[in-house]
């Protein structure tokens, strides 16, 4: 039987951001590919890079193994793999040179991989996944082991799903994204990972322990900017009970204070989430979560099951508190709903965070203090700002990609540039998000001082806030991008 190694290509220490906010989580979805080819029967090792020092600890991991075949699976629950970050496409193909000069076959598959096989088959790669790629990926393993030393244009012969090279040219075989939910168990093989190091990090940084989990895959909602290359519009959930079991087991197991659902949307409906804590409670009790959900699917009874799951905190992908963004990116939800799901998760309890996105096409600078009056009338617990992102597949970047120059792609999570004609430049952006964050850190009750202290404190930052909100806004024609030009809101 093949000798596989399964890794991916997520390194923390290249991303400075997401090293200092120390939250490293297991490759989810790799891991799951992992247990998928074990139960196949394949001998399956593992290489994690996100807590590796470098590319080169993934040649010594090569040079120990000597596997047949390496894959390299990127998780698609992450979403910083979703972003397609340029300096991890670079480890990627590095890995994959690497791999070949070892004499292995070299299998990759990710968001990145879909959207853009040329730089991953031109380092190396015999064939890349299109989507999820499972189906297409347990075909060629098999057509492997049976014809090991086979050029990749005869192994991918009538084979869907797949990107390959014929005489340095790229050949797209389309076929099925998503594997049916019968098909897929998600369950993760946990035991390959180095719990112990991901727990220290968390320790020392945070003082408690997370760990993650899937209990569905993908979203059905159409929001113009959202790149979707792995499941398309599929929406794809585990039985209740199965996501239940699994959160026992990682808790009888590894004792995590708290789990991350890397849904793009937890639950979606009540049924659901309350047969979810049901079976949970059966189970002698859950973990405390988070979740990331839409303001639209938030009623009361939604709220109250999730409490009842012990959800600890609910992430909404907000936005913009300016209507007519909302309405421009195609988001489907109000601003009202946004605040009326703020009250009914704040009644039952559970912590609530916003996604805000900045700078989308026609977004003006009374959209963008249409979002600031939006975090000081929700009065969320903890915010994430993002400038828009043109990925490929997405509405959003057809509007714009005649615009896109050399850089398609941030190099990492910190990056927050414009790389289309936005109507501001990413200094201003910067400057926005800065003060949108200070604004929710005045927002939060004063801890360790005294309420009089707590009050003259608050009120003197809040003072200084307002004067650099203003000074921005009375310069803001100043930060105007030279080339920007502000599309109209449809």
């Amino acid at each position: 039987m093949l000798s596989i190694l399964v890794c991916h290509s997520y390194f923390l220490r290249l991303d400075h951001k997401q090293l200092e906010r120390g939250k490293p989580y297991p490759a989810l979805a790799t891991l799951q590919v992992a247990a998928m080819l074990r139960k196949a029967g394949y001998q399956v090792s593992f290489f994690d890079a996100m807590l590796a020092d470098d590319v080169e600890e993934f040649d010594h991991t090569l040079a120990r193994v000597q596997p047949q075949v390496v894959l390299l699976y990127e998780d698609t629950f992450n979403y910083l793999s979703k972003m397609c970050l340029g300096i991890m496409r670079r480890a990627a193909c590095q890995m994959i040179g690497a791999a070949r000069q070892a004499g292995s076959r070299v299998i990759a598959a990710g968001p990145d991989v879909s959207d853009a096989p040329a730089p991953y088959l031109l380092a190396g790669a015999d064939v890349t996944l299109i989507g999820e790629g499972l189906s297409a990926l347990m075909e060629l393993l098999a057509r492997l082991a049976s014809r090991p030393t086979a050029a990749a244009t005869e192994l991918t012969d009538g084979l869907a799903g797949v990107h390959v090279l014929r005489q340095r040219q790229l050949m797209t075989q389309p076929g099925p994204r998503v594997l049916p939910t019968t098909e897929y168990e998600g369950v993760a093989a946990w035991d390959l990972v180095d719990m112990d190091r991901y727990r220290s990090v968390w320790l020392n940084t945070h003082g408690y322990f997370s760990l993650n989990m899937a209990a569905s895959r993908g979203c059905s909602f159409r929001c113009a900017w959202c790149a979707k290359p792995t499941w398309g519009n599929h929406y794809l959930q585990r039985e209740a009970r199965d996501v239940a079991m699994e959160m026992a087991h990682l808790r009888r197991t590894f004792d995590p204070q708290h789990i991350w659902f890397t849904d793009d949307i937890f639950g979606f409906r009540v049924n659901w989430v309350t047969e979810f804590g049901q079976a949970v409670n059966a189970a002698g009790g859950g973990v405390r979560f988070t979740i990331q959900t839409r303001a639209d699917l938030i009623s009361e009874r939604m709220a109250q099951a999730l409490r009842s799951a012990e959800c600890y905190e609910a992430w909404i992908g907000a936005e913009s508190g300016s209507q007519r963004v909302l309405d421009a990116m195609n988001k489907g939800t109000t601003v009202a709903e946004i605040l009326t799901a703020r009250d009914l998760l704040k009644t039952d309890g559970i912590r609530v965070g916003f996604f805000i996105q900045l700078g989308y096409l026609g977004e003006e600078i009374e959209d963008i203090v249409a979002t600031r009056d939006l975090l000081e009338e929700g009065r969320p617990d903890e915010i994430g700002v993002s400038v828009s992102y043109p990925l490929p597949g997405t509405k959003f970047h057809e509007l714009v990609k005649a615009q896109l120059s050399g850089k398609t792609h941030w190099q990492e999570s910190s990056d927050l540039e414009m790389m289309f004609h936005g109507a501001y430049t990413s200094e201003f952006y910067r400057s926005i998000r800065d003060l949108l964050h200070e604004q929710v850190a005045l927002q939060r009750p004063p801890r360790n001082l005294g309420e009089n202290a707590a009050r003259e404190d608050a009120a003197s930052a809040a003072r200084i806030l307002e004067r650099r909100w203003q000074e921005l806004m009375s310069n803001e024609s100043q930060y105007r991008s030279p080339r920007g030009r502000t599309a109209a809101v449809r």
